[in-house]
């Protein structure tokens, strides 16, 4: 009887089609401890699923993979759901994974889900009451583990970021049972302070036992009730804790909330100094815009025909005030010449020019003029003055003028 032979890639093609078609294989649920776990560029993720006595390849893919709310760790143990298949190329026995979760977290999640609802139904959750990130923090609190990666992580990107920031560490415990109770106290310390101008809470990966310290009742208001913004960095990508809705904002991990809170240096001082430019380009801008409407606005037949009608009466009043001062001139010339007129008639009236043609007047003891010879009587003295002086003497004789009626007295 001859033997018909098959070929190493018919085996375990055969093999892995008699995996597929057996009922308990193709709906796997197996539960064990992860060891050797490792995820690819492809996204694909391999590791090894083991117990005290054996151990089982397993595979999961990059479409599953993308669906698991935690990030799976070498020591963790879970539920994985999949099939028995059979890797041709080597002939090699694994599981293909395609949902896998921590085993034994039922509970914790219930309890998960039930204080989620209970605090978004209070409103904790709820934007309007997110307060903003500062761009530019004077001071940023941490509350974290001292020791480890976390700290160490969010210094270097501040560092590299913007060299010249402060932060003060709260050093607080991030799991177990005194951890929720630390992470209040130094949430509070940090809140309490005038010069802390943002707060981060933070800590690494974990399982959700290792993170459910930051589903604590209690730390979840103290964040919604601090006056300071407070961002939740917990765990990685995949990883979301209570701490992460009840916070004004959420960072992926620990590094990211150091990109999020501070600016790239460089970057503001580049948009400082284009701000800057922008500025003074507007500036020079909207100065030359003004002058050339001031420009428009001078040659304006408004303005135009102003200036040349002030032009005019500014010669109308050159014209007005030469022809005063030729009237105030004509003016003062003919007073001037009344004057002399008026002057002349009072030398004339001037009795001392009468005396100084030869003439002389007669004034008696009382210093009345001897108009006529009945002012005077014989043996009076009278005073003669003449244009050079007074001369006394004394009346004699009195006389009549011929032909005058008059008497002789």
């Amino acid at each position: 009887m001859e033997i018909q032979a098959l070929s190493v890639s018919q085996l375990n093609e055969y093999v892995s089609t008699l995996f597929s078609n057996d009922s308990v294989l193709c709906q796997l649920c197996v539960k064990g401890e992860i060891s050797g776990f490792k995820r690819y560029p492809s996204g694909h993720a391999y590791f090894q699923l083991k117990d005290e006595k054996a151990s089982v390849s397993c595979v999961m893919f990059k479409g599953s993979y993308a669906h698991l709310n935690f990030v799976p760790e070498n020591g963790m143990k879970v539920l994985l759901f999949g099939r028995a298949g059979l890797y041709e190329v080597d002939g090699r026995f694994q599981v293909v994974a395609s949902f896998m979760q921590e085993d034994g977290m039922g509970d914790l999640f219930k309890e998960y889900e039930k204080l989620q609802k209970k605090l978004a139904a209070e409103g904790l959750f709820d934007t309007e009451h997110k307060k903003p990130i500062p761009f530019l923090p004077k001071r940023i609190g941490v509350v974290s583990s001292p020791k480890g990666a976390v700290i160490q992580d969010i210094i270097n990107v501040l560092s590299r970021r913007y060299p010249n920031f402060d932060l003060l560490l709260a050093p607080s415990s991030v799991q177990g049972k005194e951890a929720a109770t630390e992470l209040i106290r130094g949430l509070k310390l940090l809140d309490d302070r005038d010069d802390i101008d943002v707060i981060i809470i933070a800590r690494g990966g974990g399982s959700m036992e290792d993170l459910w310290c930051f589903n604590d009742e209690n730390l979840c208001r103290a964040i919604y009730n601090a006056k300071k913004p407070v961002i939740s960095a917990v765990g990685h990508e995949t990883d979301y804790t209570l701490c992460d809705f009840c916070a004004d904002l959420r960072a992926p991990t620990p590094s990211a909330a150091a990109e999020l809170v501070m600016p790239a240096k460089a970057e503001v001082l580049a948009r400082l100094s284009k701000a800057t430019e922008d500025l003074s380009a507007s500036m020079n801008h909207f100065i030359k815009h003004k002058q050339h409407q001031l420009d428009v606005c001078m040659k304006h037949r408004a303005l135009e025909t102003p200036r040349f009608r002030l032009e005019m009466e500014q010669q109308r009043f050159d014209q007005m005030l030469l022809q005063m001062q030729h009237a105030m001139e004509s003016i003062v010339e003919k007073e001037k010449s009344s004057m002399e007129s008026a002057t002349a008639q009072l030398l004339a009236l001037n009795p001392m020019a009468v005396l100084l043609r030869g003439y002389s007047y007669v004034t008696d003891a009382k210093s009345q003029t001897v108009d006529s010879i009945k002012c005077v009587n014989i043996e009076d003295e009278v005073q003669i003055s003449v244009s050079d002086g007074v001369i006394s003497a004394k009346v004699t004789d009195i006389k009549h003028k011929e032909g005058d009626n008059n008497g002789e007295k």
